[in-house]
């Protein structure tokens, strides 16, 4: 039993399930590692002097934090002179159905880095289990071909954090997928606000 399972348990009724539940989350978001966090920061700091790509991927609600933090990054930065050039990898419907229908849904995120990727760029990879195949198999080609890699992990890691360069782990017991993916949003928001207070310092100091 989790301990979300356990929340309900003890507490099967609304008003104390969420008093349980956030603070449970409040538990597991100071267990996080900052110097990670700032490990990640610097890496995508580290692509935009490059003028390198930054790739988000991961399934299902961690396809749409992909898509949340390539929006927060890209776009919310306000940074268009000196650009944090993020994309995520999830979005596109039509690439996503043809490589499954062709190849395997094992290969929807590794053919998109096949034609995108080139050596220095950042690979973001997020998943609670850190066991998605198409994820873990796509940050292992990245690897191979000078990708910088950051895993963004639940459950114990998985295959996932210690395949990434850099791994970003929220602490959380297996099957939590709704803390874990919590926690990798307010991770977009944590790092968006540091980026955007940066750009926003820089364009004041010109």
């Amino acid at each position: 039993m989790n301990r979300i399972e356990q929340i309900y348990r003890d507490a099967p009724r609304p008003a104390a399930f969420a008093r349980g539940y956030l603070g449970y989350l409040s538990e597991v978001l100071g267990r996080l590692d900052d110097a990670a966090i700032a490990a990640f920061i610097d890496a995508l700091l580290s692509a935009r002097e490059r003028g390198a790509r930054i790739f988000f991927i991961g399934n299902g609600g961690s396809a749409a934090t992909a898509s949340h933090f390539a929006n927060d990054i890209a776009i919310g930065s306000r940074s268009f002179e000196r650009p944090f050039r993020a994309i995520s990898l999830a979005d596109n419907v039509a690439i996503l159905t043809a490589v499954a229908n062709d190849y395997g849904y094992d290969e929807v995120f590794v053919r998109q880095l096949q034609a995108l990727m080139s050596p220095g760029d950042v690979v973001v990879a997020i998943s609670a289990s850190g066991n998605s195949p198409n994820v873990v198999k796509a940050v292992e080609w990245a690897n191979a071909h000078g990708g910088i890699t950051v895993g963004l992990t639940g459950f114990d890691g998985g295959r996932l954090m210690r395949a990434a360069r850099l791994a970003v782990h929220a602490p959380t017991h297996k099957g939590e997928y709704g803390p874990t993916e919590d926690v990798h949003i307010v991770l977009n928001h944590l790092v968006g606000a540091f980026l955007i207070n940066l750009c926003n310092a820089e364009r004041a100091s010109q």
